[in-house]
């Protein structure tokens, strides 16, 4: 179920959860969010606004440590659980009954499909008697460019998938006033009302990159022209962040970068990442890497990558590189799936006091191939006073 603003779609699911488990004394529930912090005040206090509405709240228990929900009468449980601890997802067993149903709520947030197909695989097994399994997914469709609109809405092949998008015009809650804050941001902003008032597919609120797009080109045709610079960025990781590469070519008379190539791992040695550089044949090229890693761009040097360095960083560095990016068409190859998940959902940091844009990355955002970008560009178009 994709949505608008105020248009009640987790109360809805709230509702749901609550009268059906109520229902079927052998379904127990995981709900899930991106970040773990974020369940609290807003998964765990709508369905508990749900049982009290519904007026059965003294017949469940609430836990906050660990965060749960106990249905009293049968030791059914209500798990919350966050994927930035994803060994506790699969590690859940329930006191009585099956774990069968599971709510992603803000699946927008979820930017790699696998992390889905994760969850999906956590409740599988055979259904006992009298429960069914169902996935339920409530999001604002903020970029037309998501996995989810592709996987769930272009083309749905599954015959037990019913897709929904609702709007604020469904929401009895509402007042005059609020609708009336629709009304104008029709007015103000149509294209901000079809995303945030009508629940229509749009661009991710706050998206820093709206400058990129998709499309096959050779990499091979577009080196051979002179005026074509080739440009490479390492951002180093290895167990929770992946080691992120970026390959590109720049047109600086047209300032426009074609990114053909990316590698994206987790758990690389030093040693593993210098021989998968050599097999991609980028061992000759001149590589900027973080320079946060001084030791780790030595041993590369070792193992053979002599033309590693790391970048200068100077004072407020990542925004200015991001502003010089900004003034570049960049042109992704569709092979490169990681670099494309990331510069579509990645985002402005809001302020949580006063919900306004900063000029500062979103934190929680994947950006380890943003920032290997940003150390590409380290020599090109740009005054050599600032570090990227």
């Amino acid at each position: 179920m994709k949505g608008s603003r105020g248009c009640k779609k987790s109360k809805t699911a709230a509702l749901w959860f609550i009268v059906h488990i109520m229902r079927h004394p052998e379904a127990n529930l995981l709900v899930v969010r991106k970040v773990y912090r974020t369940l609290k005040d807003s998964c765990f206090a709508d369905l508990r606004w749900a049982a009290r509405r519904l007026g059965v709240e003294d017949r469940w228990q609430f836990c906050l440590v660990p965060l749960e929900m106990r249905y009293k009468v049968t030791g059914q449980t209500i798990f919350f659980r966050g994927l930035d601890n994803p060994m506790k997802i699969n590690s859940i067993a329930v006191p009585i009954g099956q774990l069968c149903w599971l709510w992603i709520e803000e699946a927008f947030e979820i930017t790699r499909e696998e992390d889905f197909d994760m969850l999906d695989e956590a409740i599988r097994g055979r259904s006992q008697s009298g429960v069914f399994k169902q996935i339920t997914l409530t999001f604002n469709p903020w970029d037309e460019r998501h996995w989810l609109k592709r996987r769930f809405f272009d083309a749905p092949t599954s015959g037990d998938l019913l897709t929904m998008t609702v709007d604020y015009r469904s929401n009895e809650f509402l007042d005059e006033r609020d609708h009336l804050l629709f009304e104008q941001m029709k007015e103000r902003n149509p294209r901000r009302y079809q995303v945030a008032g009508l629940g229509q597919w749009g661009v991710h609120e706050g998206l820093i990159f709206e400058n990129w797009r998709q499309e096959r080109f050779s990499a091979d045709e577009l080196m051979a022209r002179p005026e074509i610079k080739p440009i490479f960025g390492l951002d180093f990781g290895f167990t929770k962040d992946p080691t992120a590469l970026v390959c590109a070519v720049v047109d600086e008379a047209v300032q426009a970068i074609y990114v053909f190539d990316e590698l994206y791992e987790r758990g690389l040695t030093n040693a593993k990442l210098a021989q998968a550089l050599k097999d991609r044949g980028y061992a000759r090229e001149v590589i900027r890497a973080d320079s946060a890693e001084p030791k780790s761009i030595e041993e590369l040097r070792r193992q053979g990558i002599s033309k590693i360095r790391g970048v200068k960083k100077g004072p407020d560095s990542v925004r200015y590189g991001i502003l010089a990016l900004q003034d570049y068409e960049i042109i992704v190859h569709p092979k490169c799936k990681h670099f494309i998940r990331e510069i579509a959902s990645y985002v402005w940091e809001r302020d949580d006091r006063s919900d306004v844009t900063t000029n500062r990355p979103d934190r929680r955002a994947e950006d380890h191939l943003m920032d290997a970008m940003r150390y590409a560009m380290e020599d090109v178009g740009r005054s050599p006073r600032f570090g990227f």
